[in-house]
């Protein structure tokens, strides 16, 4: 069934590679420029259907969004010119890292690239008079929300996975992140902060963060020491 399957993928792209260069040798039309989509667009097909066949090839997600972005990229600088080129390619990596947290909850780790991947999208889409300190602020803020996200995601805490419970280490660099964001996000609306005063306010948001986060890692510590013990029968 998989070489079948493999087959007709491997039949159906060299069909049509073959019609495209049969349409440029006979001068109906230039197919130069849509064979490198085409291929990128095939390969990138063939690992999504590798990812779809079995629970187990969550990684296939990766490669398959890597060649279809690829594809994208070539299609839209084709077509614009350039504009809103690389963003696809952001945009089809971060759909991929998702798609594998989506197939397998175990990893969640792929929501961090995930989340980096459609931040850099909405920062390459954003117009020239835009960038400098507008592009700080979307990446912080991304990157802040990504981890927000990503605190609200419960993960195994036993290996029979029976018990979950949410993270609480990335609400720590979101806070920072966040507070870095704003800051960005208030000099781009002209409002004066100076960078010598936003740092140090940045390291003591960060400080009363940890101890936050080491008050509530001990506060659950005692009371898992301190829970009910065995009842007597």
């Amino acid at each position: 069934m998989k070489s079948a399957n493999a087959s007709i993928i491997a039949g159906v792209i060299l069909i049509a590679l073959g019609g495209l260069l049969l349409l440029d040798r006979l001068g109906v039309m230039d197919t130069a420029a849509f064979v490198a989509p085409l291929i990128f667009a095939a390969v990138g097909v063939l690992f999504l259907s590798l990812f779809i066949r079995r629970r187990e090839n969550w990684w296939a997600a990766i490669p398959g969004s890597v060649f279809l972005g690829l594809a994208a990229v070539v299609i839209a600088t084709e077509l614009t010119g350039g504009a809103w080129g690389a963003a696809f390619l952001f945009l089809f990596m971060g759909a991929g890292f998702g798609a594998v947290f989506v197939r397998e909850p175990g990893n969640w780790w792929a929501l961090i690239p995930s989340g980096v991947m459609f931040t850099l999208a909405v920062i390459v889409a954003l117009p020239q008079e835009l960038q400098g300190t507008p592009t700080a602020a979307v990446l912080f803020l991304g990157l802040a929300a990504t981890f927000g996200v990503l605190s609200l995601v419960p993960v195994r805490v036993d290996e029979a996975g029976n018990r979950r419970e949410r993270m609480k280490w990335p609400l720590i660099p979101a806070g920072i992140l966040a507070v870095m964001g704003l800051i960005f996000v208030l000099q781009a609306m002209a409002v004066l902060i100076p960078v010598d005063f936003a740092f140090p306010a940045v390291m003591i948001v960060a400080g009363i963060a940890l101890m936050v986060y080491a008050y509530l890692a001990h506060r659950d510590g005692r009371q898992r020491a301190h829970g009910p013990g065995p009842r007597a029968g």
